[in-house]
């Protein structure tokens, strides 16, 4: 079917470049937030996050008429929904964004419709969300009871890209396209392949699901092998950089890189998806999350042994004295995106804990968030650098690569990146 109108709900770091790829394409986008600030940011072709090129790409989708936002869903041949998926309590999936989404788009709906679930979900998300719509809508016919001659149709494709790298890689990338039946799939396949350049892979919802969740807990394991690794070398006394290099050399063996945790909306929370479902199965899976999220705590203990050292070299000053600054609070490298980053909870709690001044670092940002309660100043490189005792660098933005000559000065240095070995 020709699809005329596209409507793309969540207009996050996921949504507004899948809303803006679709309206590069020439076809008309409803972008859908409850943010109504985020809404009228774009209703004014601009944006409200940080993406490479993103912005000239909503320039001209909303200037040329393709591109339109709005709080409320209108009437839409396809409806994509991209929004968070956080955990609640114990590790517990939250699916409360995605139950209000699939309510709002409801009474919109018509005979013929598809609705797509772009966010990451746990294992059986998708089924649940075409059962809240069957509940709203049940004068419509929904695959779960009517398979292919359904009046809905449903499917589940996550988004498998790279922060800093999302519209080259929304293009690019396959797709894996889970159809709630085979009808399903190949309407989604048709609607991604308005600009998608990959292959579009068809499976079943839930293998769809899981396979996002599967992508992102194998990552997991492997940050978290390095991570132990490096905590094993700072006891060890060995360089952990230098050791990683030299492993790496070894034609089966592809170690990752360390760093202070895990962060980001995908990493840090789809393994607990996984454990949720299975907590008996999944023990190198929880095991792994466990280690990536002891790792911040790792770091505050060598900020305090840094402090405890600068005092006992000099017993004239107090903590008060001491001022410590954080390079980066993102949650990867070139981002504005500060979502379960762990060089945030690091600075909080130095913040929270140390009596004297704590900097933060962070280029991609123009103030810090609330939550900081004025605790930290937002200051630049160099004066950081010039003016701290203990700099912990804690994100490699390429911007503290290219200053690595003001960071040799007397101050200690925490190098959880291994920024300073590049």
């Amino acid at each position: 079917m020709p699809f005329t109108i596209i409507s793309v709900i969540g207009l996050g770091y996921i949504g507004l470049p899948t809303a803006a790829v679709f309206a590069s394409r020439k076809k008309q986008v409803i972008g859908v937030d409850v943010n109504q600030n985020a809404v009228d940011i774009i209703n004014r072709g601009q944006i409200h996050i940080v993406e490479p090129d993103l912005d000239m790409v909503v320039h001209a989708a909303v200037t040329e008429g393709y591109l339109r936002a709005t709080t409320q869903p209108e009437p839409a041949d396809a409806f994509l929904i991209a929004v968070p998926t956080p955990f609640k309590g114990e590790h517990e999936p939250d699916l409360a964004y995605i139950e209000s989404a699939s309510k709002s788009i409801a009474p919109v709906l018509k005979k013929g419709d598809l609705v797509i679930l772009e966010s990451t979900s746990p294992v059986g998300a998708t089924e649940q969300m075409a059962a809240w719509l069957a509940e709203a809508r049940p004068d419509l016919s929904f695959p779960q009871t009517h398979g292919e001659d359904s009046d809905i149709r449903i499917a589940h494709c996550p988004e498998r890209v790279l922060p800093g790298h999302v519209l080259r890689e929304l293009v690019q990338n396959d797709r894996v396209i889970g159809g709630m039946t085979p009808k399903c799939s190949q309407l989604a396949i048709s609607l991604y392949k308005i600009f998608v350049q990959g292959e579009c892979i068809v499976t079943n919802a839930r293998t769809a699901e899981m396979c996002k969740l599967t992508e992102n807990s194998s990552r997991d394991v492997g940050i978290a092998f390095a991570n132990e690794l490096s905590m094993i070398c700072d006891k060890l006394d060995i360089n952990v950089w230098e050791l990683i290099s030299l492993a790496n050399r070894h034609p089966r063996v592809n170690i990752l890189q360390p760093g202070p945790g895990v962060g980001g909306h995908c990493i840090a929370v789809d393994p607990w998806f996984i454990v949720s479902k299975t907590p008996e199965e999944a023990r190198l899976i929880r095991t792994a999350r466990e280690v990536n999220d002891s790792k911040p705590e790792w770091v505050i203990e060598k900020v305090k042994r840094a402090v405890a050292e600068i005092l006992r070299n000099d017993q004239k000053r107090t903590e008060k004295d001491v001022t410590i600054a954080c390079f980066g609070l993102a949650f990867k490298p070139d981002i504005d995106d500060l979502r379960e980053s762990p060089a945030v909870a690091i600075t909080k709690k130095i913040m929270n804990t140390h009596a004297g001044t704590v900097y933060a670092v962070e280029p991609n940002i123009k103030e810090l968030p609330k939550s900081f309660n004025n605790k930290a100043d937002l200051v630049d490189i160099t004066t950081a650098a010039s003016e701290s005792d203990i700099i912990v660098l804690l994100v490699d933005h390429k911007e503290f690569k290219i200053a690595k000559e003001l960071l040799n000065n007397k101050a200690l240095i925490i190098d959880t990146r291994g920024i300073l070995e590049q």
